[in-house]
């Protein structure tokens, strides 16, 4: 499928030029929308009664027009900010608009329908408000609140059955149902959803978002109510006609070009290698497109992103490359010309599993564009991805309470964060994660029958560059009953990658059983492997990559790196051409200027001629081949 979206805008022939609401009313009602979108989020974290929401943040809220467009959202996971438009479209064009009224209320999370995979739930409902015209009351916005929920019944617990042969192998899928018909309580699709789910809080933390729904209705009608339904349907108008406006504008700001990259995924869940993202990025003028063509189009591949969630991670990575004031509303979505051939991993044929993909090859579409245009636009590269596969999920009986447990390891933990130009990766997470909450040690702890040892920071993962990035982290939990890991592991064979001349990150590394007589390292997926009581998981975390040259890294930096036990002696030499003399364990370490200076001369040289040796064996294979 492809999508044009700029001709879609074009052809609605909404750009307008003459405005009739000014730039601060409309200022104004954008932050009141952005406001409710907030406090719907939060709403659902104080509210959710299991930690995959009440801690962890794992929500979005939204607010659309009656047309399905984008106006406002609140800060958040950028993948769910940019999913939750399509499930509302679907709902208006199946249902019509005549079937949305006054005190309804929305449920969908069917990835062919718009969404990213089947945990996402999204719900939402319309506001109405009074016609200036007709005078007779009309649905004017409506609000949508998404998140992840921790099952999806189908055939394994925790959301993830990556080694499902189809979507129905995957869990549940609701197109779209309604919950609350004109304010009454749908019991009977309530009783079903929630018998098809295997945690007893799934309907607490759905009624959380049903509520966080109702609650912006209310707000978004005093919003109406004071400014009137003309005002505010002419000043969401100008908001996405200004995103539009000063996209364009930066865009022209780009050279012109055709720009183009190809990245890698390891594996699928079932082990089929090298999973290939190609990308074209052509900047033309204000006009920007992003083409997918010649994109892995396997069929026997089990790793498979939705439209919805590519066009997420699409403009997630556009949006980290330009001026973060520009609004995040249609007029920004619609001003991308994208490019997805149907039957690619990245826009699937219907039926195919994408509970895996949504993470890996969709993480993977910020990856190749920031690698298409790392040439001509260097200092705003930075991939926005990450590298894990999917949680680490632990089932089993907790004694303490005789139930079953899903814990999916959202503990704290760090890696795949890429360094800026002019900034080292600092931090837990890339920033792809939004405000996604990891929980402390302590909290769950007291949820689930573990110990967690360890999570420090890994010696040497950070990808060495000019800048460094993140080092991952050595994580290492205790389980203390007998259960189950279910699991899929990417990052191995290709991490997070350098930008403009720096080095890739450290791989992800997960051995289960680990110290013990028989460990198991994960080479791809690990599918319900039995761990004991007492023994432990051990998830060596990657790193992020680094930016520019290693060689040309402030030796002082490197020296305070070593010091601070980001860098090793031996890497600061290796990695970086910086001779260091005393000792680091009574902190007499110093930089040596002289031999720091020969070393990277060296290095250098060296880098030159392994160049030269490169090219004259391309050109000689070329040669070959045309004799």
């Amino acid at each position: 499928m492809d999508v044009d979206l700029v001709e879609l805008a074009r052809s609605r022939g909404r750009l307008a030029e003459h405005p009739t609401v000014d730039p601060v009313t409309a200022e104004i009602i954008r932050g009141f929308m952005e406001t409710v979108c907030f406090e719907m989020a939060t709403y659902v974290s104080r509210t959710a009664t299991t930690p995959i929401l009440n801690q962890s943040n794992e929500r979005n809220a939204t607010i659309l027009d009656a047309k399905g467009r984008l106006a406002a959202l609140s800060v958040g996971i950028p993948q769910f900010m940019l999913t939750s438009t399509l499930p509302v479209r679907f709902a208006l064009g199946f249902l019509g608009p005549d079937e949305f009224r006054e005190g309804d209320v929305f449920v969908a999370n069917d990835p062919y329908h718009g969404g990213g995979h089947l945990p996402d739930y999204n719900v939402f409902a319309p506001v109405f408000a009074q016609d200036p015209t007709t005078g007779h009351r009309r649905m004017v916005l409506i609000a949508s609140i998404q998140c992840h929920h921790g099952d999806t019944g189908g055939a394994v617990p925790g959301g993830y059955n990556v080694t499902a042969t189809d979507i129905w192998g995957e869990g549940v899928r609701w197109p779209v149902v309604k919950v609350i018909d004109q304010g009454v309580e749908r019991r009977d699709v309530l009783y079903t959803m929630a018998a098809n789910n295997r945690i007893p809080d799934y309907i607490g933390d759905l009624r959380a978002q049903i509520g966080a729904a109702q609650l912006a209705t209310r707000r978004l009608s005093e919003l109406l109510e004071r400014w009137g339904t003309a005002t505010v349907e002419e000043s969401v108008d100008y908001m996405i006609d200004y995103a539009s406006k000063r996209f364009r504008e930066e865009v022209r700001s780009w050279p012109d070009g055709v720009y183009e990259a190809d990245c890698w995924v390891d594996h699928d869940p079932l082990g089929h290698p090298d999973i290939h993202l190609h990308c074209a990025v052509t900047i033309d003028g204000d006009t920007l497109t992003i083409d997918f063509t010649g994109t892995d189009t396997r069929p026997e591949i089990q790793a498979w992103s939705t439209f919805g969630n590519t066009r997420g991670y699409t403009v997630g990575q556009i949006a980290a490359m330009m001026d973060p004031e520009i609004p995040k509303n249609e007029g920004f979505f619609e001003s991308i010309r994208l490019i997805v051939p149907e039957g690619c991993v990245l826009n699937p044929p219907p039926g195919k599993p994408v509970s895996a993909g949504t993470h890996h090859p969709g993480a993977e579409v910020g990856e190749v564009i920031a690698l298409a245009l790392q040439h001509v636009l260097p200092d705003k590269a930075v991939p926005q991805v990450y590298k894990t596969g999917i949680p680490t999920i632990i089932v089993g009986v907790d004694p303490r309470t005789g139930a079953p447990f899903t814990d999916h390891s959202a503990e704290v933990y760090a890696g795949w964060c890429n360094a800026a130009k002019g900034m080292d990766a600092w931090g837990c997470q890339a920033a792809a994660f939004g405000n996604l909450w990891k929980a402390t040690a302590e909290i769950n702890e007291s949820l689930y029958p573990h110990i967690q040892w360890s999570r420090d920071y890994r010696t040497d993962s950070g990808g060495p560059g000019q800048w460094r990035g993140l080092c991952g982290s050595h994580y290492v939990k205790e389980v203390r009953v007998d259960a189950k890991v279910y699991t899929y592991v990417v990052g191995m064979k290709y991490p997070m990658p350098g930008i403009a001349g720096g080095k890739p990150g450290a791989p992800n590394k997960l051995t289960i059983r680990w110290g013990s007589d028989d460990p198991y390292v994960v080479e791809h997926t690990a599918n319900w492997v039995p761990i004991s009581a007492g023994q432990k998981i051990c998830y060596d975390y990657g790193g992020g990559g680094g930016w520019g040259d290693p060689l040309d890294r402030d030796p002082q930096a490197v020296l305070d790196d070593v010091l601070d036990e980001y860098v090793s002696v031996e890497g600061a030499e290796r990695d970086y051409g910086v001779v260091l003399t005393g000792s680091l364990d009574d902190l007499t370490l110093a930089v040596d200027n002289e031999a720091t200076q020969r070393l990277r001369e060296q290095l250098r040289s060296n880098r030159v001629r392994a160049q030269q040796t490169e090219q004259r064996a391309t050109d000689q294979s070329s040669s070959d081949g045309r004799d």
